[in-house]
């Protein structure tokens, strides 16, 4: 944070939405004029939601018995306890992933991730957004690829899908673990949406690999072509649906 007067406490809080004027005014100001530090928040609040969807079913389980009955009277009074520890277990968890993951000059467990990890969790942050989809739209496609492309420092191709029933609603620039990554999103006329998560590799794998995951409720198929490695995904539509998707991406990319 060498760059700027905002504190890495302050762009925790701010994140967490409990940053109180006049500082949050000022964070949202340094965001609107320096787009590395927007995108740094943006991967905080990716890494935000990835913890909430592993954790959430933890969180729906019912309290065990044992705990329930460990210190009677009374059976409530146990209850809250128990939850309360939960939480604040399940809270210091999520403090120590979210500091050790953005902590300067250490690679990280959610930097080491691997490629679906990184592109399920890009999908479950902004496929379900209704009025910011996307930072560039497709009436902007040539602006948007040659953008992608010099931030990526290689060619990049937005696939035309609509042979599969999927048209391009626009893409985004995504901080990887590494460098720039390129996000493009598509939507069908049923409002299903997959998105293409698309990275440099280093060094050059040579062949290409196609491979299946499936990443909490985000089905993913990816791989890896020499210096580029490409994830399609998507939490809308089934694994074979999503092959036929994929199948017309990879013909694409990979010809």
């Amino acid at each position: 944070m060498s760059e700027t007067r905002i504190s890495e406490a302050d762009l925790q809080a701010f994140v967490d939405g409990r940053l109180a004027q006049p500082h949050r005014a000022g964070v949202e100001a340094e965001l609107a004029a320096n787009p590395e530090l927007a995108a740094q928040i943006e991967a905080y609040r990716a890494h935000g939601e990835a913890l909430r969807a592993a954790f959430q079913p933890v969180l729906d389980e019912a309290i065990p018995v044992r705990l329930l009955d460990a210190t009677r009277p009374p059976r409530r009074r146990n209850w809250a306890i128990a939850a309360g520890l939960l939480w604040a277990v399940l809270g210091g968890i999520a403090g120590w992933a979210v500091s050790e993951a953005y902590r300067p000059a250490e690679r990280t467990r959610y930097a080491e991730a691997p490629l679906p990890v990184r592109a399920a969790v890009a999908h479950a942050v902004y496929s379900p957004e209704v009025r910011h989809p996307v930072e560039v739209g497709a009436d902007q496609e040539a602006h948007l690829v040659a953008w992608l492309s010099k931030r990526l420092g290689a060619p990049v191709r937005a696939p035309k899908l609509e042979s599969v029933g999927y048209r391009l609603m626009g893409g985004r620039l995504l901080p990887g673990e590494s460098g720039p990554v390129a996000h493009f999103m598509y939507q069908c006329e049923k409002g299903t949406r997959v998105t293409l998560y698309v990275r440099t590799e280093a060094p050059d794998h040579g062949e290409t690999a196609f491979r299946y995951a499936d990443e909490g409720n985000v089905h993913v198929f990816y791989w890896v072509d020499r210096t580029f490695g490409y994830a399609l995904s998507s939490a809308d539509i089934d694994r074979k649906r999503l092959s036929e998707v994929a199948n017309a991406v990879y013909r694409q990319l990979n010809p």
